[in-house]
């Protein structure tokens, strides 16, 4: 008898335990998309630096608080690395290249507040670093003023001493650009000087020493812009798409009938393999399928202003010159969200509105006023924020993800 009793004690709190772990799954698995989608996730974060100043500026949209910091020089750019969690600023103008930690990392299906926002260790000094890249856990710059490339690991941001590595591909000095593949090669442009300028001619594969794996199989008159999805380096070029694969394989693309003499001087990567965003301002923005061959527009117009993929990479942002917004599904090539969102800007502006998107906010530089213009991408609703004197460039860091480890 008692022997049963303890039997069906054990089952009872058995069966407890059973509910108990149901609900934490069904919490868990709930927890972030039951969140108010008008608000922004609560670990994305909006860098900005300033045109005239060197304030840094990192905005938290959640908690619409800012916090301020002090660049190395004015007029940076800005840019997000392969992870999230970092930026690299590129000071092109002053040789410089630093490093800004948010102090956000992901674990798995939640974020850990790992430290506070804060400058890296890891910075470099370097000739005009202008193409800025991260993959493989790499951070990168092509320095424009003397043809090589400037590595740097995300690993090593924080380390005390850690410095860029120097790869010298034996290049003219040119305005160049590079992509990685995954297995750890580089794609990069190269200058032969069969066409007066700076822009580069063709691209070769080299390993991380520098070393010529495949020379450049095709020539270009003119390359400018690129993307990589790890398999496939895309690169903006007058003679149509260059796509240049690992294996030293590469092909042109033609760009539409009615381009004339327009190209593509701007690739962006999307969340889907093999597919890729040109732009131009003479036409607008097409998708690229380097798979299939195929170039289709999603929207043709001469006044955009700003053209950016979203953080997720899955939507395609566009701002107009008289401050219309739209923003267009990459996989079905649809429009989906449209509003007003700043005041007319000319197109003959010195300094322009920059724009960052994630999937619930955009995010619009406003030079004149100083402001961060956030555009709410469920109610369309419109905030302004003070951010500096004068916004320059502008990029999102963190994650779309309100999960914590207390969750």
């Amino acid at each position: 008898m008692k022997n049963n009793f303890y039997k069906l004690l054990f089952l009872f709190a058995l069966s407890l335990f059973a509910i108990s772990c149901s609900n934490d799954d069904d919490n868990h698995d709930d927890h972030d998309h039951d969140q108010d989608t008008s608000e922004e996730h609560t670990f994305v974060r909006v860098l900005l630096s300033d045109e005239k100043t060197t304030a840094l500026t990192l905005f938290d949209p959640h908690e619409d608080k800012i916090s301020s910091f002090t660049a190395k020089f004015a007029k940076a750019s800005l840019y997000t690395t392969e992870s999230g969690r970092y930026a690299g600023i590129v000071h092109r103008d002053n040789n410089f290249v630093e490093t800004f930690d948010s102090g956000l990392e992901l674990h798995g299906d939640h974020i850990d507040v790992d430290d506070v926002p804060k400058f890296g260790v890891l910075a470099t000094s370097a000739l005009k670093p202008t193409h800025f890249k991260s993959k493989i856990g790499e951070i990168l710059t092509f320095n424009d003023g003397d043809g090589t490339l400037s590595v740097g690991k995300e690993a090593d941001v924080n380390k005390a001493g850690a410095t860029f590595k120097t790869i010298n591909a034996g290049l003219l000095a040119h305005h160049g650009a590079m992509a990685t593949f995954t297995n750890g090669t580089y794609a990069i442009t190269v200058k032969d000087n069969s066409v007066t300028g700076t822009l580069p001619e063709k691209v070769k594969i080299i390993d991380n020493t520098g070393k010529t794996l495949f020379d450049a199989k095709i020539q270009t008159k003119g390359i400018h812009g690129n993307a990589s999805d790890g398999v496939y380096a895309v690169f903006g070029s007058s003679s149509g798409i260059l796509v240049v694969e690992s294996n030293g394989n590469q092909k042109l693309i033609d760009h539409p009938a009615d381009f004339g003499t327009a190209w593509f001087g701007s690739i962006l990567e999307t969340a889907s393999a093999g597919k890729f965003i040109g732009y131009t301002a003479a036409k607008g923005a097409y998708l690229i399928d380097v798979v299939a061959g195929t170039v289709k527009p999603i929207i043709a117009n001469t006044t955009i202003m700003q053209c950016k993929t979203s953080y997720d990479r899955k939507k395609l942002a566009v701002l107009l010159h008289s401050g219309e917004f739209k923003l267009y599904d990459i996989s079905s090539l649809q429009p989906v969200k449209e509003t007003k969102a700043t005041t007319e800007t000319a197109t003959d502006a010195t300094l322009k509105p920059q724009m960052a998107v994630t999937d619930r906010f955009a995010y619009i530089t406003s030079p004149s006023t100083g402001e961060l213009v956030q555009v709410n991408l469920t109610t369309l609703a419109i905030k302004k924020t003070k951010v500096s004197s004068t916004p320059y460039m502008i990029t999102v860091l963190g994650y779309e993800n309100s999960e914590t480890h207390s969750h």
